[in-house]
């Protein structure tokens, strides 16, 4: 019998603590990013020759920049922390898919449900510090009070599909390479290691890009962001005129 979730293989349990196979690989995936980003950062340079692990770094951390700022239209520093770290945990839990005996903890429920709790409270934690607790809140009863409930279930709905959807994704995955196991156990599974690395950065991607664009359209007051962006543009096309004038 193939056990689809991890949730269901139980490594150790004492009274009401069980750890089972999503804890532990959840576990395994935070310890080796923690052990990446010491190695990662140690001895870092501001001058040439720079490390191959230095370059491999900042070659990432600009991509995610790069990519929250198309999504923010904004300064992507605020957002860099959280959005990056969702989009690596859930890159590097598909990547680890291909040794053996690992299963990645995102096809549990639990873990998908726990990620999407953390950008459920980072979207109001953002607001509040963009706007300040009154402003934030005042968008729940707009454009009347009648829309209160409205707001707070769709707060509450969305998180829910965003967890789901994750679910669902990494579970298709799960089911389909043990059904065609089942069937071609010799050629099949190395295939479908690759098609499951592919749909695991996929998803992460999304994952980070629909928490990236919540947290903004909970933070951002109309306008501002365009605002900075066409300041910086003014800045920079200034900065390209040639010295003296024409």
């Amino acid at each position: 019998m193939v056990e689809l979730s991890p949730d269901q293989a139980v490594l150790w349990r004492w009274e009401f603590v069980t750890i089972n196979e999503t804890i532990l690989f959840t576990w395994l995936v935070i310890g080796i990013m923690v052990f990446m980003a010491w190695a990662a950062t140690r001895d870092l340079s501001t001058t040439p020759p720079f490390s191959r692990r230095q370059v491999a770094l900042e070659t990432i951390i600009s991509y995610m920049r790069n990519e929250i700022r198309e999504i923010a239209r904004r300064d992507s520093d605020p957002y860099l922390p959280f959005s990056g770290t969702l989009f690596l945990f859930l890159s590097l839990s598909s990547i680890l898919g291909v040794v053996p005996g690992y299963r990645s903890p995102t096809s549990s429920l639990s873990t998908t449900a726990a990620l999407a709790a953390c950008v459920f409270f980072a979207v109001p934690i953002y607001g509040i510090l963009q706007q300040g607790v009154s402003d934030y809140f005042r968008r729940y009863i707009q454009p009347t009070p009648l829309m209160l409930p409205f707001n707070v279930i769709g707060e509450i709905s969305r998180t829910v599909a965003l967890a789901l959807r994750l679910f669902g994704n990494m579970m298709s995955q799960t089911l389909l390479v043990a059904v065609l196991i089942s069937l071609a156990p010799l050629f099949l599974p190395v295939i479908m290691d690759l098609f499951g690395l592919l749909i695991g950065q996929v998803q992460a991607y999304i994952f980070a890009v629909l928490a990236t664009v919540y947290i903004v359209s909970a933070s951002s007051d109309e306008g501002a962001g365009e605002g900075e962006i066409e300041e910086e543009e003014t800045e920079g096309e200034m900065k390209q005129e040639p010295e003296g004038g024409t």
